[in-house]
Parts: structure tokens; C-alpha cells; sequence
């Protein structure tokens, strides 16, 4: 692996750093598109998760219903426009830059496989501690560890069974059919289910559906009844408990006289009387006893009640430990959460991010990143179908599966849910053909320019939103986890990405490397690089 070699027209990119208008792209303008692209995708990524430093994050991917106005608005249309989209994006681009990092290996003739392992390797160190110790929401290590399988798909294709499929043709059309599987398999059990259920069974279902959450409801409010009788009944008695102690220091009332005090007498034996099983209990006793269907409307119900409690015990001990814990507290739940999220590694990398890495490294071989320019009609085409269709199926899926009844409906809510599923790729590739299209230009190219030093320093600025936001909302730092609504974390968005720009820029000006690139790079090339200009 250590000695691969790319297998990429020569084509596809020039070693001529210099840079002219209207003209093929060369590497160092490619470069620049790239990074107008990563600083917009950082700017979405931003927009997203801040969500989540402010928000327990394991309720991650759920529409926080409680928010109503501005707040209710500006959530909606984060989710609808931004959530999914860029951390995809992302990806693409990821794969761009390991088709032009294989090139340029090519061409100065250096082993490429140790080096780009090394490289990845590192990344997922830089992946696990940052979601150790500053955020657990890291996408960082799935990357990492997503260019390693790209590396292993790229060194497969050298091997003589699979060489035929080493063109950029191939590429395209396993990217394209490995990121259909999801839905076709999605059509497919949409088709069967609609040829297995009759309207008579979805009515049944339906009905069934709707006896479960009624009963789900009422456990809920039993057990939330009974809570707060026995909180009222502890109140009293220690109440009580109070007032005797009280009443012994003053010697107003002496042990008799309380003995034969029929009001005493009377609240002592009502907080002393043993309790009452709860209704929810009492209920489920009864119900297991009688025959289906109650029976397994109640055995539903239950499994939703405890699934419904383990959520809520998760968010609230996370709520905790990041409003009342030290750091030390909060970096112990973040390790556990970690290894938890570890598991997700390996069928996220293997079913979302590697096709979408292989989508990117076709566009660099296939030389369309170079010449670009030859293909504004396409990207045109590309912002115009993805936006448009991308919107239709976002809303829809949005409208359908946060409606009330999709909670009782588990059917509109999968249909909804997988509308927004599809709708996150297509907007993606409406968002890519977008810039891409306006790069085509001079003027936007100009407009458009100011982003590229938050592109080139995109690891250090990722990791920077982490220090901010937990400075800002973690109980050891700021403490105001869970008081920042989403209207007002738009200003604090705003001010983050200015300030970014802004340092960015000037880091740039006096430095070859953002902090973090240049140590990547010296981690990768295992000696010291050079820091300043």
C-alpha cells in the first residue's frame, strides 16, 4: 500500500500555481474552490451544531417541539435547509482533496499509501479527543477513518480482477448506485407494504395505532400524578416533623395531650398509611390479565413508556453534568459518550460517507474540477434541479413526519423521515452546483474569494466553533447551557464566522498553516514543517 500510485489523467490537474481568468482552472485556483467550499460548508456546519452545544446531545436528530415563534422559525428552517447538507458536503470535498493529494504524489513520484495512512490515523486522534475533551458531536474521526477505506478502495482497484474499473466512468456509477441503495431499498418496502395492506388493515393498524398512544398518554400522566402526590405527602411529612420538633422545644404541648389530640391523630395516620399502588401499576396488572388486542396494546405502550423514560433520563443527566459538573465531570460523561458513538463508526462510514468520497474523488480525475468553466450549464442545471427538488422534498418530509399525528402514525412518520432523507443529498448537490455555477463568473469568483482563508484553516476553525460555544455554554465555563434560544444563537453564529474571516485572514498573512493544519502536517511527514511565510 505503501508504494500506490494514482491512476488519474494527467489531465485532470496543472502544477502551474498561477492564476488567470476565464481559463482552464489551474491547481492553485482549484484549490481555491475547494476552499471557498469548505468555508461555506463551516459556515452551515456552525449553523447547525450550536444546537447541540446549548441542547443535550443525545436527543440528536429530534426536532425540539417546546419552541414557538422566531425561535419555532429559525429551527425549522435550519432543519430544512442546513441540517445534513454540509457535514455531506464535506465528505465531497474530502474526496476531492485525497484525488489531489494522490496526484501530486504522482507527479513528485513518492509512495503515497504510508504517508495518507499516517495522515488519517491522526485525524481520528484529533477526531477522539475533541470529543473527549470539548464536544461529543466530532465528525472528525468518521472522516478519518472513511479516507481509510478509501485508500483500500483505491488500492483494490490496482489489483488485475478489478482494473477494468479504474476510470473515472467506473467511479461515477458506483458512487451514484451505492448512495440509490438506501432509497431503492426504501421503494422497494414502500411497494411491498402497499401491496401487503389493504385500506381495511391501514384503518385497523390506524386505530391500534392511535389505542396505543392514548394508553401511552395515560401511563404518562398516572405515573406523573403519582409523582406528585408522593412529593406533596414527603412535603407534609417533614412539614409535620417540623412542627413537633418545634412544638418539644417550646413544651407547649406535652406527649399525652398530642396522643389524645384527635387533628394530630388524624394527619399522622394520613401520612403514615401505607401507599396506594399507583394507577399506572394497578392498570397494567389488570390489562396483562385480559386477552389480545388490549393486551398488546398494552405491551406496546409499556415498551414506549420505558424507551420514552430512558430518553428523558439520558437528556437529563446529560443537562447535569453540563450545567452543574466540573470539567472533569463533564469530560467523563463525554468519554463514555464517545465510546458509545464509536460503534456507529463503521455503518456510517461504509453506507453514507465512502460513496459520497468516491462522488468527489471522480470529480477531480475526471478532470471536471479543472475544467469547471466548460460546465456551467450542467452545474446551472445541477443548482436549479437539487434546490428546487431538494426544497419540495425537505418540506414535505419535514410537514409529514413533525405533524402531531405522525406520532401516533408510525407509517407517516417513516415516510417522512425518509422524504428528508432523500431531500438532504439532493439539496447537497443543489448547494454544490450552485457555487460552482456563480464560480464560473468573475464577479462572484471575487465576491466569493473572501471565504478561502476559513477554508484553508477548516480544522483549526471547526475545532475553534468547540471552544467557543462550550466556553460559552457549559456549566464550567459560561453556564449558559440550555438559556441561549435559537433566534439569539444566529447572533452568536454571526459573530463567530466574522471573527474567523477576519482572523483567518490575518493568520494566513504571517503563517504558511492554520495551528492545527501545520501540526497535522508534521504529524503526517513526521518532522517539523516550516510555520511562517
Amino acid at each position: 500500500m505503501s508504494n500506490i500510485q494514482a491512476n488519474v489523467p494527467e489531465s485532470s490537474v496543472s502544477l502551474n500555481p498561477r492564476i488567470e481568468n476565464l481559463t482552464p482552472i489551474t491547481i492553485s485556483e482549484r484549490i481555491d474552490a475547494m476552499d471557498i467550499l469548505r468555508g461555506l460548508a463551516l459556515i452551515g456546519i456552525l449553523l447547525m451544531n450550536i444546537e447541540w452545544f446549548n441542547r443535550a446531545i443525545s436527543s440528536l436528530g429530534s426536532q425540539d417541539t417546546s419552541l414557538t415563534g422566531l425561535d419555532h422559525a429559525v429551527g425549522w428552517l435550519i432543519r430544512c435547509f442546513v441540517e445534513g447538507k454540509f457535514y455531506t458536503l464535506f465528505a465531497l470535498l474530502f474526496g476531492m482533496g485525497f484525488a489531489v493529494m494522490l496526484i501530486r504524489a504522482k507527479a513528485a513520484k513518492r509512495p503515497f499509501g504510508a504517508w495518507f495512512s499516517r495522515r488519517m490515523l491522526v485525524l481520528m486522534v484529533f477526531g477522539f479527543l475533541h470529543m473527549v475533551f470539548l464536544w461529543g458531536g466530532d465528525i472528525l474521526h468518521d472522516y478519518g477513518f472513511t479516507g481509510l477505506l478509501l485508500l483500500a478502495w483505491v488500492t483494490l482497484l490496482k489489483k488485475p480482477l478489478f482494473k477494468p474499473y479504474d476510470n473515472p466512468t467506473s467511479f461515477l456509477k458506483l458512487a451514484l448506485v451505492w448512495l440509490s441503495v438506501p432509497i431503492l431499498l426504501s421503494v422497494i418496502s414502500g411497494i411491498g407494504f402497499g401491496l401487503s395492506h389493504s385500506t381495511e388493515d391501514l384503518t385497523a393498524q390506524w386505530h391500534e395505532e392511535i389505542k396505543v398512544a392514548e394508553r401511552v398518554e395515560a401511563i404518562n400522566l398516572a405515573q406523573t400524578t403519582s409523582a406528585q402526590q408522593n412529593s406533596e405527602a414527603l412535603t407534609t411529612t417533614k412539614a409535620l416533623k417540623a412542627a413537633s420538633t418545634i412544638t418539644d422545644i417550646q413544651g407547649d404541648i406535652d406527649s399525652s395531650s398530642l396522643a389524645s389530640d384527635p387533628n394530630s391523630s388524624s394527619a399522622l395516620a394520613t401520612t403514615s398509611a401505607p401507599v396506594k399502588p399507583t394507577t399506572a401499576i394497578t392498570d397494567s396488572v389488570e390489562t396483562a390479565l385480559e386477552p389480545s388486542p388490549q393486551a398488546s396494546i398494552e405491551r406496546q405502550a409499556q415498551a414506549i413508556v420505558a424507551q420514552q423514560a430512558e430518553m428523558q433520563a439520558a437528556g437529563l443527566e446529560e443537562n447535569k453534568v453540563f450545567t452543574e459538573g466540573n470539567y472533569w465531570q463533564a469530560t467523563a460523561f463525554r468519554l463514555n459518550f464517545a465510546l458509545f458513538m464509536l460503534t456507529f463508526t463503521l455503518p456510517f462510514a461504509f453506507t453514507m460517507l465512502l460513496p459520497i468520497f468516491i462522488l468527489g474523488y471522480w470529480l477531480v480525475s475526471s478532470a471536471i474540477m479543472k475544467h469547471y468553466q466548460e460546465h456551467a450549464l450542467a452545474f446551472k442545471i445541477m443548482a436549479y434541479f437539487g434546490l428546487g427538488l431538494g426544497t419540495v422534498l425537505e418540506v414535505a418530509g419535514l410537514l409529514v413526519a413533525q405533524h402531531p399525528v405522525a406520532k401516533q402514525v408510525m407509517l407517516l412518520q417513516v415516510v417522512g423521515e425518509k422524504l428528508f432523507f432523500i431531500g438532504q443529498f439532493v439539496m447537497t448537490a443543489g448547494y454544490f452546483g450552485l457555487v460552482m455555477a456563480l464560480l464560473t463568473t468573475q464577479k462572484w469568483r471575487k465576491r466569493l474569494a473572501v471565504f478561502i482563508p476559513m477554508g484553508r484553516m477548516a480544522l483549526t476553525n471547526y475545532i475553534m466553533h468547540s471552544v467557543i460555544l462550550t466556553t460559552i455554554f457549559y456549566g464550567y465555563a459560561g453556564g449558559y447551557f440550555g438559556e441561549i434560544s435559537r433566534a439569539p444563537q444566529m447572533l452568536l453564529v454571526f459573530a463567530i464566522v466574522v471573527f474567523q474571516l477576519l482572523f483567518s485572514r490575518w493568520w494566513l498573512n504571517h503563517y504558511a498553516f492554520g495551528p492545527l493544519e501545520w501540526l497535522w502536517r508534521c504529524l503526517s511527514y513526521k518532522k517539523i514543517q516550516t510555520m511562517r511565510l
